[in-house]
């Protein structure tokens, strides 16, 4: 398995890992619930130097790149960010993507660890290399996709108080970063991107460094009071209180934007790959939907349970866990049109556990947008 640049880092920290497909990534450190209930209230580290980045540069690239995105690329004001995703031909889901633009002719794409091959493929695929400039070294005049994900750590700092820790650290640029919003700074000499995004629902930045001043930054970070490491464990329980989906479980190609409920992030007044049969679906309706369901108490829906309304299969669970904050039982799952209406009672897994659906996120106390 890969290891990422922060590996030792973690090991000495005492974290227990997993294959997370194909790296070794910390599960947990001091334990899940402690981490999410610190996460929530001070400030987290996540080791998340295993998704992938990508720099498209120059007007035949950005055009490439934005049609194989469904948001709306080229009319993303600079400093911003925008959510979306790659589609195959048929409307389903290669990956999902962060867009950020970083000037007018660059954009930086982050996407997720378990497509990256096919999606650095595609990507690169779109817009091949090509220069109209002779000294092969000036980039101003060349259009290309350049995957950076194997020089590129990536450490996520969330929790209400990351703002505060970040500033000690002397990253001023962060001060006026507003809520999916992105900026180029220095640290130890070196350029990072910091966008502020975040995948817990709190106040988060994520942190793109080269890789050899990774480790340094990480024990800088954890240096500062009241910072602490967290896993993959919390990772997943704070980003399934808010509701947020995850590539390869909650969605793959098999699965359309629609089906996976983002449908209101799509540009559709834009062309891009697998808008045709995109707007087919969306036309006849009918679609399962991925719905958010609550438990009445601790237990909570696993993934793979089937969900039955009565003795009629309607659906399966794709995520699910107990929300430490929420005190119950929480998931996700692909529901077919008819049972997936907002209070509908149903029963999942082989032990008829009762659930409901509901609206997300499932946490509302987050402090993201603050």
């Amino acid at each position: 398995m890969r290891q990422t640049p922060l590996y030792d880092e973690c090991r000495a920290l005492g974290a227990k890992f997993v294959d997370f497909h194909g790296w070794t990534l910390p599960v947990q450190f001091t334990g899940i619930l402690q981490e999410h209930e610190h996460t929530r209230a001070k400030v987290s580290l996540f080791d998340c130097s295993h998704m992938g980045e990508f720099m498209v540069r120059g007007e035949d690239a950005l055009r490439a790149v934005d049609r194989l995105l469904f948001c709306d690329t080229r009319g993303l004001p600079v400093g911003k960010c925008r959510y979306g995703a790659i589609l195959n031909e048929s409307g389903g889901i290669i990956d999902d993507a962060l867009a950020m633009r970083l000037s007018d002719e660059e954009l930086y794409i982050v996407t997720n660890a378990g497509p990256l091959e096919l999606v650095s493929r595609v990507l690169q695929e779109a817009c091949p290399t090509r220069t109209d400039s002779s000294d092969k070294s000036d980039r101003s005049d060349t259009s290309d996709v350049s995957d950076l994900s194997d020089a590129t750590a990536k450490i996520d700092v969330q929790g209400p108080l990351a703002r505060e820790v970040l500033m000690k650290l002397g990253f001023a640029a962060i001060a006026r970063l507003k809520y999916y919003h992105v900026c180029r700074t220095k640290w130890s000499g070196a350029e990072i991107t910091i966008s502020r995004a975040g995948y817990t629902g709190e106040l988060g930045y994520e942190l793109f460094i080269p890789n050899d001043i990774a480790p340094s930054l990480w024990r800088a970070l954890l240096a500062v009071d009241g910072v602490r490491p967290a896993g993959l464990g919390a990772r997943d329980t704070l980003r399934l209180e808010v509701g947020y989906p995850l590539s390869g479980q909650d969605f793959d190609e098999s699965r359309t934007p629609l089906e996976a409920n983002l449908g209101r992030f799509v540009g559709w007044d834009k062309s891009f790959v697998g808008k045709e049969p995109l707007v087919a679906q969306r036309a006849a309706g009918g679609y399962p939907l991925l719905t958010p369901i609550r438990t009445p108490d601790r237990r909570a829906p696993r993934h793979g349970f089937e969900v039955r309304s009565g003795d009629e299969v309607v659906g399966a669970v794709t995520s699910g866990t107990f929300g430490p904050s929420v005190g119950h039982g929480i998931g996700l799952a692909y529901l077919r049109a008819d049972a997936a209406a907002l209070g509908t009672q149903l029963l999942a897994g082989p032990k008829a556990l009762p659930v409901e659906t509901v609206a997300a996120p499932f946490y509302t106390k987050g402090t993201c947008r603050i």
